[in-house]
C-alpha cells in the first residue's frame, strides 16, 4: 500500500519540491496552501508525470479556518509523512514591523506548526510509524537585527522538534529538524527585500535543500544542515549546549554575584 504525505506551504519553493520529490518515490500526496490555482496546476502535473493520488486543500494556515481544516485532514486520514513548511519571514526591525506581519509570522511558524504536529501525532504514535519534518532555518541559533522576530520563531521549531524526538523515541515515529540557510525561492519577495540584495553564491536551490534534506532523512538525521559541510561544528555546537545546561544544575549563584 502506498503511503501518503501531506505538505504544507505546497504551491512554490520547497514544498512543491518535496511534492515533487516524494511523488517520485510513490508517495501519494495532499498538498496545502492558499493559491488554489497553483497548487490546482501543480497537482495536475504529479498526476499525470507520477500517477499518484495527490488531494489538494487550499487553507490560509493563518487563519483559524484554513487551520481546521488541514487538522481534521491528518486526524481523519492516515498520513504517514507530515511536512511542516509552510512559513514566512518578514525582514524588518521590531519596532518597524506591523502588528500584522507578527501576528501572521507567529500563526505561520509557531501556531501552524505546533498545532499540524499535534494533529498527526496521536495516529502515528498508535500506528508505531510516521515520520514529521520541521522545515527550519539556521537563524534558529543566530538573529540579526532585521529577524528578531523569524529567528526566534525557528529557534522554536528547532527546540520544539528536538523535545518531540525524546517524546516518541521509543513509538516508532521519526522527527528531523531541517535547518536550511540560503535558498533561491519566492520567500525573499515575500519578506519585502529582493534575492538580488544578497550574495548569491552562498545560495543553493530548492531542488538541492530537498535532496539534502531527503538524504538526511534517509540516514536517519534527526536536526539536518543541508549547508553545513563541517558536521563537527554542529556536534561541538551540541555539546556545549549541553554542558551549558548541566552547568546550570548546582542550586547556588555563581560566585560573580556575590557581594563583594
Amino acid at each position: 500500500m502506498s503511503k501518503t504525505a501531506l505538505i504544507t506551504g505546497a504551491s512554490s519553493g520547497i514544498g512543491a519540491v518535496y511534492a515533487q520529490r516524494l511523488a517520485a518515490r510513490g508517495y501519494d500526496l495532499v498538498l496545502v496552501a492558499r493559491r488554489a490555482d497553483r497548487l490546482s496546476d501543480l497537482a495536475a502535473r504529479l498526476q499525470q508525470d507520477r500517477s499518484v493520488s495527490v488531494r489538494t486543500i487550499a487553507a490560509d494556515l493563518s487563519a483559524e479556518t484554513g487551520m481546521s481544516s488541514v487538522e481534521t485532514a491528518l486526524r481523519d486520514q492516515q498520513i504517514d509523512l507530515l511536512i511542516n513548511n509552510a512559513g514566512m519571514g518578514p525582514i524588518s526591525s521590531t519596532a518597524d514591523l506591523s502588528d500584522e506581519a507578527t501576528a501572521q509570522t507567529l500563526a505561520l511558524n509557531i501556531t501552524a506548526l505546533t498545532r499540524l504536529t499535534r494533529a498527526a501525532l496521536p495516529g502515528m504514535r498508535t500506528r508505531k510509524s510516521g515520520t514529521i519534518v520541521n522545515i527550519g532555518s539556521v537563524l534558529a541559533f543566530h538573529a540579526l537585527p532585521v529577524t528578531s522576530l523569524y529567528s526566534a520563531t525557528k529557534a522554536f521549531v528547532l527546540t520544539y522538534s528536538r523535545g518531540i524526538q525524546q517524546e516518541v523515541a521509543a513509538d516508532g515515529v521519526h522527527v528531523q529538524a531541517v535547518l536550511p540557510a540560503g535558498t533561491i525561492t519566492e520567500f525573499y519577495d515575500a519578506a519585502g527585500v529582493s534575492i538580488d540584495n544578497f550574495d548569491k553564491s552562498v545560495f543553493m536551490t530548492a531542488e538541492q535543500l530537498v535532496d539534502a534534506a531527503l538524504a538526511g532523512l534517509d540516514r536517519g538525521e534527526e536536526v539536518t544542515l543541508p549547508s553545513v559541510h563541517d558536521l563537527d561544528l554542529w556536534n561541538t555546537y551540541d555539546t556545549a549546549r549541553q554542558n551549558l545546561f548541566g552547568g546550570t544544575q548546582n542550586g547556588s549563584p555563581a560566585s560573580r554575584y556575590a557581594a563583594a
